[in-house]
């Protein structure tokens, strides 16, 4: 039971994470109708300026300053270089935006290094949150922080102890309260609701007296901004190296696309699914061959030997994203909850 419920939660808070990152790209792609391949570089750059910044400042000016710096970063290229290439098509979006990841990943490695860098949680997310205790005389029971002596068993008792970690919780915490900001802002207030109308009126808009350029730029530096938050809370939750952008990069466009292109409702569902449906796998070491011997079935020395079926479900984990994504294209290429097709 206590690996169920620290899996449910670890892959709860890795599908946060995965919407807080996708979430900029799918306000980006729903509002502009750009695709934009350098979304994973802008959330690399969160997590070195969120670095740089807890060491001079502290954590939580670094929390607030890094989004604002990768956005501010995010606006510059959609005014100076994005907005002349949106005219011929959306081939040259793809090519420039390609070409920036380059960029950004060579000059993170001759700032920061070619290897990892130190960034490490505040004191008050380092250790667990809760932990929960499987005793095998007392049952379950949930305790708050570390576990202690609660966690020495006795001779003849059982006593198994999964703490979750405090940057998790964290992760949690911040995507959701991003979560309810980002539907505030674009339902319930002026600005996104002038943001949605320069969407499908854009002439109408400019006529009212909106610069719909400006809104666009606007637009571009929120949702980059919106992972360059995920990179702090990524980058000390994880690693901050060079190579974190390629690490999430596609995986974050197997959630867009899954979700539905453009959809952010879709692109939440979709997080959830596949960061609970990876973190359960990661965790179960169990083969093919293994449940079809469960099943009954006697294979023949032929299929014993084959190595397709000797693979667990956790050495296939990494791929199932991807086969998600070949599903999805193949039954319903709108994806689960979007309205364009992909």
């Amino acid at each position: 039971m206590e690996f169920f419920v620290i899996s449910m939660l670890n892959g709860l808070s890795y599908g946060l994470l995965l919407f807080m990152l996708s979430s900029g790209l799918t306000l980006i792609f729903s509002m502009m109708g750009v695709l934009n391949f350098a979304h994973a570089s802008f959330y690399m750059l969160g997590a070195y300026f969120g670095y740089t910044l807890s060491g001079v400042f502290g954590f939580w000016p670094a929390l607030f300053l890094a989004p604002v710096l990768t956005g501010a970063a995010g606006a510059v290229f959609e005014s100076q270089v994005l907005r002349k290439v949106h005219k011929m098509g959306h081939v040259s979006e793809l090519l420039v935006t390609f070409g920036l990841s380059y960029i950004v990943l060579e000059l993170v490695q001759l700032i920061w290094g070619r290897v990892a860098v130190e960034f490490n949680p505040p004191a008050f997310l380092q250790g667990p949150v809760f932990t929960l205790i499987n005793h095998s005389q007392q049952g379950l029971s949930l305790v708050s922080g570390e576990a202690g002596a609660l966690c020495q068993a006795a001779e003849g008792v059982r006593v198994v102890c999964s703490p979750f970690p405090a940057t998790r919780g964290f992760v949690m915490l911040t995507a959701m309260l991003m979560v309810v900001s980002l539907w505030w802002v674009l339902t319930k207030t002026r600005a996104g609701l002038i943001i949605q109308a320069a969407l499908t009126h854009p002439q109408t808009v400019e006529t009212l007296g909106h610069n719909v350029p400006r809104i666009f730029m606007l637009v571009f530096a929120m949702g980059t901004g919106l992972a360059g938050l995920a990179g702090v809370i990524g980058g000390f939750t994880f690693i901050t190296e060079p190579a974190m952008a390629a690490t999430v990069g596609s995986v974050v466009f197997v959630v867009v696309v899954v979700g539905g292109m453009g959809s952010l409702s879709g692109a939440f569902l979709a997080s959830l699914v596949i960061g609970i449906v990876q973190t359960f796998a990661v965790a179960v070491d169990y083969s093919l061959m293994q449940l079809l011997a469960d099943a009954g079935l006697v294979l023949s020395a032929h299929w014993q030997d084959n190595t397709m079926l000797k693979l667990s479900v956790s050495q296939v984990a990494p791929i199932l994203p991807y086969l998600f994504l070949v599903l999805i294209l193949i039954f319903r290429p709108r994806g689960l909850l979007g309205k364009r097709e992909t």
